[in-house]
């Protein structure tokens, strides 16, 4: 959201042009600060105004290695920038991840200590070797196990059913693996954004956007969920209008698919795997 997103500087506190500790300066504004280049940030959610009652909302986002930035940043981005609302980037530990294309990411929260209950548990697309981690599969289960929604999108959905979440609900991901959620028991579906009961599963990037807009609407209302699409200034125009194999058309969804094959060949295994393991532990 455009008004709610502005980072403004207020000042500095690097220890050698104002003599206060990295650490210090920290205490003093709550919020994280470079240790040699302290630069002291507001909260936009304090700067945000509205007519609306924000109710809390716990939403905890999966980050792991290799996961796919791009299809948490909606979620994480509406929601981080509303008042009440406690996002959780949540992984084994808080040493530092990097993303796929390459981009750091500090977790914020260990899976021993993400809340019980969130109001949303989400993931996007992650690597592979992800399908064969018992502690980051046992972790969604648990917590999706309780959450108010549960959603992923992209490959994220397919994570979402190697925990077992999935099982007799309609979902959908990417184009490309759509035909693997029946590993996990889910119905596969058209559409950016699917909700059945309480599971909401998007296809990449957008979909992330979408999904987050559409919780949105169940948390806050369909007003204020409204108005974060305009902040947001969420309006595609996509330049050529191809981004669904029905828009796409038979040739260039072919050459798609047939270019992303070595990208999704290491996923086929692992989810039979998973799905194997899934079947055992019924």
């Amino acid at each position: 959201m455009a008004s709610a997103s502005i980072i403004s500087v207020i000042g500095t506190t690097d220890q050698e042009s104002t003599g206060t500790s990295s650490d210090q300066a920290a205490c003093l504004t709550g919020r994280p600060i470079h240790p040699r280049r302290g630069v002291r940030v507001s909260d936009p959610t304090k700067a945000f105004t509205s007519d609306s009652e924000f109710p809390p909302v716990t939403v905890a986002i999966l980050v792991c290695p290799g996961y796919i930035p791009a299809d948490i940043i909606g979620v994480h981005t509406l929601f981080g920038t509303t008042p009440n609302a406690e996002v959780h980037l949540v992984w084994k530990d808080l040493d530092e991840v990097i993303g796929f294309p390459t981009y750091p990411t500090r977790p914020t929260t260990t899976f021993a200590e993400c809340p019980e209950n969130p109001d949303v548990l989400w993931t996007g697309a992650v690597a592979p070797e992800m399908f064969d981690d018992e502690e980051t599969l046992d972790f969604l289960a648990d917590r999706g196990s309780r959450a108010r929604w549960v959603g992923g999108n992209c490959g994220g959905t397919l994570l979402l059913g190697a925990a077992g979440l999935l099982r007799g609900y309609r979902a959908t991901c990417n184009f490309q693996q759509k035909d693997l959620l029946t590993h996990f028991g889910a119905v596969p579906a058209d559409g950016n954004v699917v909700v059945d009961r309480n599971r909401i599963t998007a296809g990449p990037l957008t979909g992330s956007i979408e999904a987050g807009l559409w919780l949105a609407r169940e948390f806050y209302g369909e007003d204020f969920a409204r108005e974060m699409e305009l902040q947001s200034e969420y309006a595609p125009e996509p330049l050529f209008g191809v981004g669904r194999p029905d828009l796409a058309g038979p040739e260039l969804t072919r050459r798609a698919l047939d270019n992303a094959a070595a990208m999704t060949r290491p996923y086929v295994e692992v989810i039979e795997r998973a799905a194997k393991r899934l079947a055992a532990a019924v």
